[in-house]
């Protein structure tokens, strides 16, 4: 039987991956005290700064500009952070998309969760 989810083709799928998947990080125990309690994050501005981000790297637009490794290092994140973000970030993708796109998708996401978390290990900082 044929997959009838679709791929992520367009700035509204992007759109619509970002904002599901957020909703799962606003309403999660462990992520969500991060983002709102410490980072204090200003979602009218991060969510076109997050859709700008995943636009670049999966419809390969131009539009982000930024360091976004920088804006980690005071969180107090770790391993089970990372972890909780990627399965969240997958599970978003697989419930509303297939295809080599959403594929890519979780392919990026594994990449930045395990380079961010490398270089927030002690002893392996670096901002360069």
């Amino acid at each position: 039987m044929p997959d009838s989810r679709p791929d992520i083709q367009t700035e509204a799928d992007v759109k619509t991956l970002v904002d599901t998947f957020y909703d799962k990080v606003n309403a999660d125990p462990l992520l969500a005290p991060v983002f709102n309690e410490f980072a204090r994050v200003d979602w009218a501005a991060h969510l076109p700064r997050m859709y700008d981000f995943w636009s670049g790297l999966l419809l390969h637009t131009a539009r982000y500009r930024g360091q976004p490794f920088r804006k980690h290092i005071p969180l107090p994140i770790g391993g089970a952070h990372f972890e909780r973000w990627l399965a969240l970030f997958h599970r978003t993708v697989d419930e509303l998309f297939a295809g080599p796109v959403a594929a890519e998708a979780k392919l990026r996401a594994q990449s930045i969760a395990h380079v961010f978390e490398t270089r927030l290990q002690p002893g392996r900082l670096s901002v360069l």
